[in-house]
């Protein structure tokens, strides 16, 4: 019987802790806030009735079978018996990271791989507090890791390579797509390409150039139809008779001098970001029940493309 231990609750531990059931391991999922581990078992049933009925339950077991595979836990120490990964999802705080992860490390074996869902903190900081650093990293998934299946595993300076091959092993069995950083920085990888896509967005509709509705659809009409199958480099591969340097000899001065043209860092803070977050928020308000709908819409619009890439 291998055991996952997830520590948080939330969405993303829920969804990893589907991700793992769907791949028949046994997965403790551990919040020390009460009842909030056993609120979690029941909406993940709620969901995953709801994928079987439509098809797109991951794995192959039922839901009923997957869910006989999930527990949930107040107590730490319980939670991780007999785990041979613990994945950690609890909020984006340092101190909380660093401080779970010196408690976790005494609780287990030395053998067990220690990873955390972090999307902004570097493992060196994460890890800070632990002692064995060799057998930690970051496996930074993209929300909601059930239905957006890239991870991607950072590597602590002193992760041995043998953690990153058993993790990505491990991902890649439960039906994630891992890819592997050779070396931590500052965002990873696809919050880097994110940040810099927020960042132009965020300008062409600041200056006047376009508005938010139609930025968002030269993303979901435009570059994301072909980013959705393949990635920028092949599609630039593609794009001139004789390939990638093909491309660049036709293109990659005009790359360069759009390149040179982009403004600073925009300020999402500054007075006159209010006027982009309030046309936002009248295609989409701000509120429980619109931004509710939206997400589920999200959520089963992902399912679909999913089920359209599997089959391709």
């Amino acid at each position: 019987m291998k055991i996952i231990t997830v520590i948080g609750s939330g969405l993303i531990g829920r969804s990893w802790a589907m991700v793992f059931a769907s791949g028949g391991y046994t997965v403790k999922l551990y919040d020390n806030q009460a009842g909030q581990a056993a609120n979690a078992m029941t909406e993940m049933k709620k969901q995953m009735m709801e994928l079987q009925e439509v098809g797109m339950l991951r794995g192959q077991l039922s839901a009923m079978q997957q869910l006989a595979l999930l527990s949930s836990h107040e107590d730490l120490p319980q939670a991780l018996q007999g785990a041979f990964f613990v994945q950690e999802c609890v909020f984006e705080n340092l101190e909380v990271k660093q401080n779970l992860f010196r408690d976790v490390e005494r609780l287990v074996g030395e053998d067990v791989i220690l990873s955390s869902s972090t999307s902004c903190l570097v493992p060196s900081a994460v890890f800070l507090s632990v002692q064995n650093r060799s057998r930690c990293l970051v496996s930074h998934p993209v929300n909601p890791p059930y239905y957006v299946k890239l991870v991607e595993l950072v590597p602590h300076p002193e992760t041995a390579v043998a953690i990153i091959e058993n993790t990505y092993a491990l991902m890649t069995e439960v039906g994630q797509v891992p890819v592997r950083l050779k070396k931590e920085i500052d965002g990873f990888t696809i919050n880097r390409v994110q940040a810099a896509i927020i960042a132009e967005c965020w300008r062409l509709v600041q200056d006047g150039i376009i508005s938010v509705q139609d930025i968002d659809l030269v993303m979901s009409e435009g570059l994301g139809m072909r980013y959705a199958f393949i990635g920028p480099m092949e599609t630039m591969h593609l794009n001139a008779p004789e390939g990638l340097g093909d491309y660049m000899k036709r293109y990659g001065e005009g790359i360069r001098r759009v390149l040179r043209s982009f403004g600073p860092v925009p300020d999402f803070f500054a007075e006159d970001a209010k006027s982009v977050i309030s046309e936002m928020c009248e295609l989409v308000p701000n509120n429980e029940r619109h931004l509710s709908a939206r997400r589920e819409r999200r959520d089963q619009l992902l399912m679909g493309l999913a089920h359209l890439k599997k089959d391709h």
